[in-house]
Parts: structure tokens; sequence; C-alpha cells
């Protein structure tokens, strides 16, 4: 299977919260190497994966990139221009190439695939965009984590049509989403028509070459100097794994490079270099099913937010291979993890700590922490029973009453000054108030307060209530 989808949602889980601050092109700071290392080197103790190497753009250029661990049985020392097989990656070097082509005016993105691949099931329907945003109905002719039988044999991209993509559909084209490997072999098949060159000779000719990236087919990036493949079975020894024959990644994960050199597809991203920036564009925008839904993907890359930060991001799963291509774009950083075993999670958690490393820390929000002071202060005036009446709305004063005023000095002034006092979850409008939760901790015993503010820089308190967290 050359991707997980369940490995994209997992990593997309272990992104850092941080807020989008823009980065200079500052190298990592000693401080920031010695916190690198202990993030590859833990995960691959954890997981048992033999090496991994690593890029990381920030300020659009590569200030880091180093290999760890057994690349193989015979190489003596981790290489970080060894090229290792980048597998589901490499299909938005394939969109790239479809998009180019448009550019050429040689196709478009919503000519239907029967007039370039006839044969397919629901060929005069799916369109060349449905098929690179997975939303095309094809079934996937690899969605197992393991090499099937057919995989000893090689294999050519007509046949994976002829066997997987004469099928009857999934789905009515454009309506659901779902990740096929077949869709992309034909977009693969499309670009050989159209170009009149092999896929990868069109793009080394296009992208490749002139980003100065080496890379070969992975079916040849196998034997001596090149990262071994391994696999484990359960939490047994880690073995050995047997490559597929050639030809059953093609289009969908054909790609062998290093970790720098992904990353210098990372840099063209970030600076809009190489494609037209409306093919950027596209290529990063979310294609939506017919009913109006958002799949969240867009032509062989997956896009979101996490914690306020933009991402553009990709996995890759090939025969004894995992990968993790992640890009901020607002940053002007990318992180690229790449690992020669084919089990645990090394490549998402080496490049969930990077991105914590690498990134800025979020900018604490100026009224935030003017509120944050505000209610420490109305608190500590609830424990001593002088709460200030001038701090409070008129119906905020209805509420403290003078038992409620009492009750609460009662109770809270034994318990001293919190150990913690911290704003929980995000501030937001509600009834025409700021509404802010915070989180104060004793030892023992935590509480909540739940405000609501008037819209102003120290605006009255319409709501301050304590009560026990649960």
């Amino acid at each position: 299977m050359l991707v997980n989808r369940h490995m994209i949602r997992s990593f997309i889980a272990l992104l850092c919260t941080l807020a989008p601050l823009p980065l200079a092109a500052q190298a990592l700071s000693p401080a920031e190497i010695a916190q690198v290392d202990p993030v590859v080197a833990d995960a691959l103790k954890d997981t048992g994966v033999p090496s991994a190497s690593i890029a990381i753009v920030r300020g659009d250029r590569i200030i880091f990139a180093h290999a760890y661990g057994k690349q193989s049985e015979t190489i003596a020392k981790a290489d970080p221009a060894a090229l290792y097989q980048i597998a589901s990656i490499s299909k938005q070097f394939t969109a790239a190439a479809i998009l180019l082509l448009q550019d050429q005016g040689k196709l478009t993105l919503d000519d239907h695939v029967s007039g370039y691949v006839p044969g397919i099931t629901g060929g005069d329907t799916i369109t060349i965009r449905q098929l690179l945003s997975h939303t095309a109905g094809l079934q996937d002719y690899w969605p197992q984590d393991y090499s099937f039988a057919a995989m000893a044999i090689p294999v050519t991209p007509r046949q994976i049509v002829d066997r997987w993509a004469r099928k009857p559909l999934d789905f009515a084209p454009g309506t659901q989403w779902q990740y096929s490997n077949t869709g992309y072999v034909v977009a693969g098949m499309i670009v050989e028509k159209v170009s009149g060159q092999p896929l990868l000779a069109f793009l080394q000719s296009h992208i490749l070459h002139p980003l100065g990236i080496r890379a070969i087919d992975q079916d040849l990036a196998i034997g001596a100097g090149f990262p071994q493949g391994y696999k484990r079975y359960g939490l047994g020894p880690v073995r050995v794994e047997t490559p597929a024959a050639h030809g059953w990644l093609y289009a969908a994960g054909e790609l062998a490079m290093s970790a720098g050199d992904l990353a210098k597809w990372d840099i063209a991203r970030l600076t809009r270099s190489i494609l037209p920036a409306a093919d950027w564009a596209l290529q990063e925008t979310p294609v939506k099913l017919a009913d109006g839904s958002a799949t969240g993907y867009g032509l062989g890359v997956d896009i979101g937010i996490s914690g306020g930060r933009r991402f553009v991001e990709h996995s890759g799963e090939a025969v004894g291979f995992l990968s993790e291509n992640i890009v901020y774009p607002d940053d002007h950083a990318a992180i690229v993890v790449l690992v020669n075993a084919w089990f645990g999670n090394a490549q998402s958690r080496i490049a969930a700590g990077l991105s914590k490393i690498v990134l800025p820390a979020a900018a604490a929000d100026a009224d935030d922490t003017a509120a944050l002071a505000q209610a420490s202060s109305a608190y500590a005036q609830l424990q001593a029973g002088t709460l200030d009446r001038a701090i409070l709305t008129d119906d905020a004063g209805f509420y403290f009453t003078s038992a409620a005023r009492t009750d609460y000095a009662a109770s809270l002034a034994p318990l001293g000054t919190p150990a913690a006092f911290l704003q929980i979850g995000k501030t937001r409008l509600r009834g025409g108030f700021v509404n802010r939760n915070y989180r104060l901790t004793y030892p023992g015993r935590t509480l909540t307060i739940t405000t609501y503010a008037e819209e102003r820089a120290g605006g009255r308190y319409e709501q301050f209530l304590v009560t026990p967290a649960e």
C-alpha cells in the first residue's frame, strides 16, 4: 500500500499546536541540534526501525540534513545522500506533470480519461482532476500494508489498469473520497501518452534536473549502496524485506531520492518556483465533492490546519519503507523524514518532534495575557472578600450577593495562591461577550473559572464563576 490514510491522520494529530509566525533562514542553534538527535534516536529505539534520514527547511533553505542508524546490511555508516524510496510522496510529482501539460495546452483537468486511456470503467465520466484527487471511484489496487502474491511478478501499468480499473466503480465519480493508487497509474499513463515521454523522463527534464534533484526509479534503488527495506511481524525480530517486483509503484509512487533532495522540492513549493504560482495554488486547493463537502485533499497532497498553522503534507509507504513530508507555507519551513522500515510510526514521531523544535513557539495573544492578569486579580479579590463591584456589569453585580461573596471568600481563602493559573481552550464570542476559561491548580484540587466579559480591553465581567474541575 503506497500510503496509509490512518498514518496521515495520526501524524496530523501529532502536529505541534503552535501559532504561525514567519521564520528567518537561521541555521539550527547548538541547543536545537541537541534536541534533534534524541528525537530521532528515541523514535528509532522505541520502534525498532533501523534508520532515518531527515532534512529541515527553514526560511526557504535547507538548514540541516542528517542520516541515522543502519541503512542496510552492507552500508557501514548512514549517508544523508542515500536514496530512499519515497513512495506516495511521488504522487504530487505526477500531479505536477499533469499541471504542466495543462499549461502547455495539451490537456485540461476536466478532460475525461476515456480520451487518453480507453477501457476504464466510467472513463467517459471520470475526469483527470478526479484521478488526482482520489474522487474517481476506481478501486485501489494496493490497500494492503504488505506485499500480496502478485507483487512478486513484474507488472506494467496497462496490466494494473486491466485488472483493477475495469471493475465496477466503488462510487459515482465525484461523490466520495477514497484513496486510490489505481487512479494515479491512469494519470501516469496520460502523462506518457500526451507528452510522448516516459513519466520519469518527463519529470527529470521539467522538474527534477532543473531543481538539482537526483532521483531514480525506486525499482532501481535496490542493492549495494542503497538503503534496504526492513519488516517486522508483531513484536518479533526486525528482518530484511524482499522488494516488490518491477512496476508496482509506477506513477503512484515510483521515485527514490534523498531527504535533502525532497527538501529542494519543498523549497520550490514555498517559493513558488519551477511551476507557475497558479499551479501550486491549484494543487494545494482542497477538492470538494458533488454535494459541496470538503475532502481535505488537493491534487496529490493533503491540506489542513493544525493549531492554527497551515500545512501541506503527504506520507508514503513502499515495500520496506515509510516516509513523511510536511510543508508549512506560512512559516517557510518543511520537514522531511525517510525511514527504511514499514512498521512502527518512527517517521511521524520524528516529523512531529522536529516540527516542535524548528517552528517558533506560540506568541501569547496580548489581549489574552491582559485578561489572564485581570482574572487572577479578580480571583484574589474573591478569596479576600473584597470584590470590586466596578469590575462587574449590573447582571454580575446582581449575581454576587452578600451571601455569594461570603461563600466564595470562606471556601477559597483557605486554598491560598494557586500553583498554576492558566487559560484553557480558545477565546470566543458568545452572547455579545468574550468568553475565556481558566484552570487553577492546587495540590490535590483543580478549579475552573468561566468568564464572560465586555468586548473591550479591561471590560467588566458579566460572569465570573468558580467551580470544581471535572
